[in-house]
């Protein structure tokens, strides 16, 4: 009897045992959930003289995991894709990235990402002068009409991608409306790139337009 006594402690001790691990298991998994986002990539390190011209993709897909709270909180600010062109040199190539360069918040492990490479298209850094004209909307207050449209500077300077920079020719300012205008006006006006990429010497220029009676 006593040796029955003694082996049905040791299966409790066993159950026990079980439990806990189990109960242990339950509250490390307890929460965690799974996420599939579109991170964008980060173009970093990129040398100097070179310029980023294209690339074909924008965003990299994950699945992500971790604990609800922290996926719930998550900003899309927050992951990121880094891709390191400390290495490239001009012209076209596919780079490489995994899941260690994947920026995420700390408690957060990535499960999948795709694609694992981006193709990149680096161009030489130039710069050119060009001019710049004032774009003029409208007719001013009848009885007027424009004697003078002045911009300064007259001429900036645009740099980046030799292949952008090379499409620039004449710099426009955004529309000006000078409709039902009856005096002069002097203002900065921002300077319209089109979309291009390309930075320019100065955003604004100062735009004035003189007015003169008619049959004057």
């Amino acid at each position: 009897m006593p040796r029955e006594k003694k082996d049905g402690n040791l299966g409790l001790k066993a159950l026990s045992v079980l439990l806990a691990v189990s109960l242990w298991f339950f509250v490390t998994y307890r929460g965690q959930s799974e996420m599939a986002l579109e991170a964008p990539l980060e173009f970093k390190n990129i040398p100097k003289g070179l310029e980023l011209l294209k690339y074909n993709t924008k965003k990299v897909g994950l699945n992500i995991r971790g604990h609800e709270r922290i996926l719930q909180g998550m900003r899309p600010m927050d992951v990121r894709v880094g891709v390191d062109l400390s290495s490239a040199k001009e012209g076209e190539a596919d780079y490489q990235f995994n899941k260690e360069d994947v920026v995420l918040p700390r408690g957060l492990k990535v499960l999948r990402m795709e694609p694992l490479s981006v193709r990149v298209a680096l161009d030489q850094t130039v710069t050119r002068v060009v001019p710049v004209k004032a774009y003029v909307v409208g007719t001013p207050e009848r009885g007027y009409r424009t004697r003078s449209v002045e911009v300064k500077p007259q001429t900036l300077t645009v740099e980046g991608a030799r292949a952008e920079v090379s499409k620039v020719s004449l710099l426009r300012t955004e529309p000006i409306d000078i409709t039902g205008l009856d005096s002069d006006l002097m203002q900065d006006f921002k300077v319209n790139i089109d979309g291009k990429n390309i930075r320019l010497s100065a955003s604004e220029v100062s735009v004035t337009i003189r007015l003169a009676k008619e049959g004057k």
